[in-house]
């Protein structure tokens, strides 16, 4: 199951197979239609509407059911008398699809254990060794785009793997590693707190500080002199 935002574009390839006879369904709202509704003000909050095409919803033959009885119940909808009621009727079944969604992705996270595992692995590694890479005083801090870039998925999908397995987002898995490597530095180097600022990446040491501080509620200083 695939999820295209506006602007987006959706391109299929006939099947060279003519045994091969596909079947399902693309429903398509126009933004017109949900304008000043409930659904409108919150739609931004499924993030994976920003997923790319090898991460769509794989679903089990009770979830397409649940689905299919959704799409269903719009189809009977606009297919009957138009009045005063039907487009609440039908955004409220959008929103109990989307949400079905929602809750399908988060079991996907949960069930696709190998893959998803091996996706925090990567992480792990792909951290370690960037700021460990003697280039960072150039390259700077990594960012979020970056990251998923490296491991081959979109921003939002890697921020809601991470939210399910870990509880934590993207940006938070890059700090916590960026303090790690900081403590290393505080406790077993000279380097002032400036040095292992710009060596981390950061353009204004008082950046790093403040970060470290709202981390470990103690200032770069505080630590290091608390090994003394």
């Amino acid at each position: 199951m695939y999820f295209l935002a506006p602007g987006q574009v959706l391109h299929a390839t006939p099947s060279t197979d003519m045994d091969h006879h596909a079947s399902g369904w693309i429903l398509l709202i126009h933004p017109d239609f949900l304008w000043n509704s409930s659904l409108a003000a919150i739609i931004k909050r499924y993030e994976f509407f920003d997923y790319s095409v090898n991460e769509a919803l794989f679903l089990s033959d009770k979830e397409e059911a649940i689905l299919n009885n959704i799409i269903q119940n719009i189809q009977q909808e606009y297919h009957a008398n138009i009045d005063r009621f039907s487009q609440n009727i039908i955004i409220s079944q959008l929103e109990t699809l989307l949400n079905y969604a929602e809750r399908f992705y988060q079991r996907q996270f949960i069930t696709r254990k190998i893959t998803n595992h091996q996706v925090l692995d990567r992480l792990d590694k792909l951290l370690k060794a960037y700021f460990e890479d003697p280039a960072l005083v150039k390259k700077g801090l990594p960012t979020v785009q970056y990251i998923a870039d490296e491991l081959n998925v979109s921003t939002g999908y890697l921020s809601g793997l991470l939210k399910v397995l870990t509880g934590q987002s993207t940006q938070q898995h890059i700090h916590d590693k960026l303090i790690e490597k900081a403590k290393e530095r505080l406790s077993t180097t000279d380097l002032s707190v400036s040095e292992i600022a710009y060596g981390l990446g950061f353009e204004h040491p008082q950046s790093f500080s403040k970060l470290f501080k709202s981390k470990t509620s103690t200032s770069p200083l505080e630590f290091r002199q608390s090994f003394n």
